[in-house]
């Protein structure tokens, strides 16, 4: 061995067209990738996440000395793999979902992981890879109802637990009430801000683990169930205090710091779970357990032939990057259409009395245009509400009812999709809901507007915002909410009967406010 590059690291050929591969990659790639450095820096849910790229890379330096002499054995599945990796890029830049770019983006290291060693390259690359998933959040709306879910089961619990040391408590969706003081277990407290984390966390300890998979697979997944509890009993832990000393328990530097003593509890959690395997294993102790990956020393970068295959995915990628760069230059077709606050503010015996939203609430929708009104007649009121939105594209959507009620205290007894059949033969699919606050209840039909098309379900919603997206150029869409008071006594029927009849005046001017298909 020549001792004068054995002693250095020194940049050769090879890993120079490597690094340009990559670079390549991430600029195509680079619209997902600027989503996900913004959401890491506007969430804190994903703080965290600018290390997971950090702790990738070291894994992989960890393991150069296996991984040197396996470069030159490409796999032609390399280059299958980049050209999946393109579709989703091709897919996400056409519907603005990023987590398609995201993914394809993650696909395609994989395909220059095969192409410059083939499996034997991927399979010690494999982890450092997947721990890569744990950087990419997850699309805005099913971050909705995860937390949403979070919410509610993390109140239940907590008022659950409340109950049983003896405080009176009332729960009313996400809402505890504590007589005088009342705690509501908003988006924050729903416990992702520990799952995400904790979850990345879980997966490297399982990581250095040195035991059997299933051992290891079990300290991952225990990450869940206990950032659930955990937070569960933060909430009882709240409840407690306040009730003891008052509500500044539950604020300012207090609620930050029982954050951190929950999170860090939980960290213990997962080493006791550790500890007590070896405690009925192998005996181990902590440091034992848990090794650290040897550190070998530095060797040459031996000059390799690389392999045909890469220098295919090099040209994939590069026609990747020009493909990307005429899509992305590609004018969305946004359809004309009349200003809500135009919307007529009389409906035959109906007369509005319009609603101005603050800023922070317009910056949370995302929205565009919007119309909020209550609509009011001898029959009754109703609240009806429009979110416009010209482009879908960057991430901005409707935010579901199902979501946002119970986050508002309301308690949701029932929910179906239903169809109502208008004059002139039109139906509209949406969901009908019934909730509650107390003794209020309140009856609510909501859908989502898609070009044309009335949708009840968000999910079959994002299929067609991705069929249109491609097929039209088009991604503008609205969600539509009328919601009105039911009043004691007063039978369902007849609710369903004054939310129908305002439909049937309303939504034939709502045309020209929200375009269909033509």
């Amino acid at each position: 061995m020549n001792h004068s590059t054995s002693s250095s690291y020194r940049p050769t050929r090879t890993a120079a067209l490597i690094v340009i591969a990559v670079l390549v990659m991430g600029i195509a790639y680079r619209g997902g990738l600027a989503d996900l450095a913004h959401r890491w820096n506007t969430q804190e849910e994903y703080g965290h996440a600018w290390f997971i790229p950090l702790i990738s890379a070291w894994m992989l330096w960890r393991k150069r000395q296996a991984i040197q002499p396996l470069l030159g054995r490409g796999s032609w599945f390399g280059p299958l793999l980049v050209l999946c990796g393109a579709a989703g890029l091709l897919l996400g830049e056409y519907t603005a979902m990023f987590l398609f770019i995201q993914v394809g983006f993650l696909v395609s290291l994989a395909g220059l992981t095969l192409s410059l060693g083939g499996r034997l390259l991927l399979r010690q690359a494999a982890v450092p890879l997947l721990f890569l998933l744990f950087a990419i959040p997850l699309p805005y709306f099913l971050e909705a109802q995860l937390s949403w879910q979070l919410q509610i089961l993390s109140s239940r619990l907590g008022a659950g637990a409340l109950q049983l040391l003896g405080i009176p408590v009332f729960l009313s969706g996400n809402l505890i009430d504590l007589g005088d003081y009342q705690l509501q277990v908003v988006d924050a407290c729903s416990g992702l801000r520990y799952l995400y984390p904790l979850m990345s966390i879980g997966f490297l300890m399982g990581y250095l683990y040195q035991a059997r998979w299933w051992k290891r697979m079990t300290v991952f997944l225990t990450a869940i169930p206990v950032t659930v509890l955990m937070n569960s009993f933060r909430i009882a832990v709240v409840g407690v205090l306040v009730d003891g000393w008052g509500n500044g328990m539950a604020e300012g530097f207090m609620h930050y710091f029982e954050g951190w003593l929950i999170f860090m509890a939980c960290l213990l959690i997962l080493l006791t779970e550790i500890a007590v395997f070896e405690r009925f294993g192998a005996r181990r102790s902590l440091h034992e357990a848990m090794r650290m990956p040897q550190m070998p020393p530095p060797a040459a970068l031996v000059e390799h032939r690389l392999p045909a295959t890469f220098w295919v995915v090099l040209a994939l990628l590069v026609a990747t990057l020009v493909l990307d760069l005429r899509v992305t230059s590609r004018a969305e077709f946004i359809p004309p259409h009349r200003n809500l606050a135009l919307f007529p503010l009389t409906l035959g015996p109906w007369q509005a009395r319009p609603t101005i939203l603050g800023q922070g609430v317009l910056d949370t929708l995302g929205t565009e245009d919007y119309l909020m009104a209550d609509y009011f007649s001898p029959q009754g009121m109703v609240n009806f509400y429009v979110s416009y939105y010209a482009s879908q594209r960057k991430g901005a959507s409707p935010h579901s009812p199902e979501v946002c009620m119970p986050s508002n205290g309301w308690v949701i007894t029932s929910l179906e999709p239903i169809r109502v059949m208008l004059d002139g033969g039109r139906r509209v699919a949406l969901n009908r809901a019934v909730i509650a606050q107390n003794r209020d209840r309140q009856l609510v039909y909501y859908w989502f507007d898609e070009r044309g098309r009335s949708i009840a379900n968000q999910y079959w919603m994002k299929w067609y915002l991705v069929h249109d997206a491609i097929t039209m150029n088009r991604t503008d869409g609205a969600l539509v909410r009328l919601v009105t008071p039911v009043q004691p006594g007063e039978p369902l029927e007849r609710a369903d009967t004054r939310l129908r009849g305002f439909m049937q005046l309303a939504l034939p001017k709502l045309v020209t406010y929200v375009p269909g298909r033509s």
